[in-house]
């Protein structure tokens, strides 16, 4: 009896490992989707602050992961709606299905929405007799700031990396996109949730250019084709959107001073 239960015992055994064996290799996680901005490992950069009160400070960086296509897109189109994503991509819900929707930066600004509200209002007074609250008379609603949504926005961003300086705590980015240049070299786009040098002097801008006011940061990398890197930020210019990158970048890049010296991968 004890001999079958061996005999059988050492049959299943031997099927198991068969059957492990003709397993193929094990299936690595698919990366999110974002076009040709996709990564299966953690990118990582080193540089250096330049045209800063605390120039010379090492500065890490390091990206998770690229923004998917949907991500992205919600950012850049609470600055230019056009750039927006599909209804379809954002889920059935609009705005709450997902992402910062294209017709609530619509809705908010001087477009159809605030307008379609703000005359919902009036018909309202002046049909129910309401002329009370104001009626037709009512003062018409601001048109939305854009900043202030992309600010918003960029907050309930998912986390993609890390921009470390030489303070305690990092900065989280919330936007990690790659543009391709003609001639073998890129430009990485980054965006952060909260002003580099927020809370220090040490990011305080040296030359002449005024500084912005943003709350968020934006990082534009340029290397060329060698891989030879340098970097520039919203801390003095303005962040506008490339239609043809659909990205957001910064306004004047040559104009700009670089803030991150010696750019290495």
């Amino acid at each position: 009896m004890k001999s079958k239960v061996m005999l059988v015992g050492a049959g299943a055994l031997f099927c198991l490992i068969t059957a492990y064996a003709q397993q193929g290799p094990a299936q690595k996680p698919a990366a999110a989707a974002g076009g040709t901005n996709t990564a299966t490992a953690t990118i990582n950069f080193t540089a250096k602050s330049a045209n800063v009160s605390d120039a010379g400070t090492p500065v890490k960086i390091n990206i998770l992961r690229w923004s998917t296509d949907a991500e992205r897109l919600a950012l850049v189109g609470e600055l230019d709606p056009s750039l927006a994503p599909a209804p379809a991509a954002r889920g059935r819900g609009g705005a709450a299905g997902g992402g910062s929707a294209p017709a609530a930066a619509a809705g908010r600004g001087a477009g159809a929405g605030s307008g379609s509200a703000a005359a919902g209002r009036g018909a309202r007074g002046g049909a129910g007799g309401r002329g009370g609250r104001g009626g037709g008379n009512a003062a018409p609603a601001k048109p939305a700031d854009p900043i202030s949504n992309l600010t918003a926005a960029i907050e309930k961003a998912p986390t993609v990396g890390y921009i470390w300086t030489d303070e305690v705590v990092g900065y989280s980015l919330k936007y990690a996109y790659k543009i391709p240049f003609s001639d073998g070299g890129e430009r990485v786009i980054l965006v952060t949730d909260r002003r580099l040098g927020g809370y220090t002097n040490s990011w305080k801008p040296t030359g002449k250019a005024a500084p912005t006011n943003y709350d968020f940061t934006v990082v534009e990398l340029r290397f060329d084709a060698k891989g030879v890197g340098e970097g520039k930020t919203s801390l003095t210019t303005k962040v506008v959107t490339d239609e043809a990158a659909k990205s957001l970048v910064l306004e004047d890049y040559t104009d700009t001073p670089v803030m991150l010296a010696g750019v290495k991968k």
